[in-house]
């Protein structure tokens, strides 16, 4: 199969690009090889490369999002957009990466979110990705819309990618210990994603690992992964509160998600966040 990948430079789409391209033939873009804002651009690129499935990966983050509304709006919205017409003209599906932030994270406690659940963002990230969905779903009707959230894995420097490694170096580490998501690990987000995609039921997924944690306590399970005790943690890792980040854009406080139309469609449930975080640790990409 023909797979054009948009965003391949990111986390994800680097990692659905040498996933995939084990088996598909794959055309891996950045934002050097395909302006997704150029309408044109995107029409001509689609129309060359033919694909039968387009992948967009390409995101305008959180923080930057917020200092660049016109940005954000280019490439979470009208970006999107363009690349599920060029999908719908070519008759292809288009599996396109949505976010958690697309709710509001209230209150503390409630029950993880579905897609019966009103969309409510609380910055201007959660604002364009949540309007990039609907500019996919109405640009093309063979769209899959994959929520996901908190995503890590080899090759980034978030936090998440990064503390087993630090800890396990013996750095200190910031933890915030006051928000609250699922998280997901990218090599069981690709396999979901994958199996989705074979299922050929188009909607919008909720794709996570099972179970909701804090940094702080993501931070705490990495560490006792690598063999480290509560003793010898608590000097590495220090707890701080959202606020106290000082981040440009807020996020919401709570956004554990499930997933509904997997159940559905009878994909079992996702595995806990710890053993996937395990297996993480345990390949050696967490700690190389």
């Amino acid at each position: 199969m023909r797979i054009l990948i948009t965003g391949a430079a990111g986390l994800v789409g680097s990692h659905l690009t040498r996933r995939l391209a084990l088996e598909h033939d794959v055309l891996a873009l950045k934002h050097g090889d395909l302006d997704i804002t150029d309408r044109h651009a995107v029409q001509r690129c689609v129309i060359d490369a033919q694909p039968a499935l387009i992948i967009n990966c390409a995101v305008v983050q959180v923080d930057e999002s917020e200092q660049d509304r016109a940005k954000a709006q280019a490439v979470n919205v009208d970006g999107a957009g363009y690349l599920a017409q060029a999908a719908s003209d070519l008759g292809a599906e288009i599996v396109h990466f949505s976010t958690q932030y697309a709710f509001d994270g209230e209150p503390i406690g409630r029950a993880p979110y579905t897609i019966e659940d009103e969309p409510r963002p609380v910055n201007n990230y959660g604002r364009t990705k949540l309007s990039g969905e609907y500019a996919v779903r109405g640009a093309c009707g063979r769209s899959y819309i994959i929520r996901t959230s908190w995503v890590y894995g080899s090759g980034k420097n978030s936090f998440l990618c990064v503390v087993p490694r630090d800890l396990r170096s013996g750095n200190t580490v910031r933890a915030i210990d006051d928000i609250w998501s699922s998280t997901t690990y990218v090599n069981d987000l690709i396999d979901r994603a994958m199996a989705i995609r074979a299922a050929g039921r188009y909607g919008t997924y909720h794709v996570v690992n099972e179970g909701t944690c804090s940094y702080y306590e993501f931070a705490l399970e990495a560490g006792r992964l690598q063999g480290l005790t509560p003793a010898q943690l608590e000097p590495l890792i220090e707890i701080t509160r959202e606020r106290d980040m000082k981040r440009i854009a807020v996020r919401p406080r709570y956004t554990p998600l499930r997933c509904l139309l997997s159940e559905q469609i009878g994909l079992a449930p996702m595995r806990d966040w710890r053993a996937a975080l395990a297996d993480y640790v345990k390949t050696g990409t967490a700690t190389g």
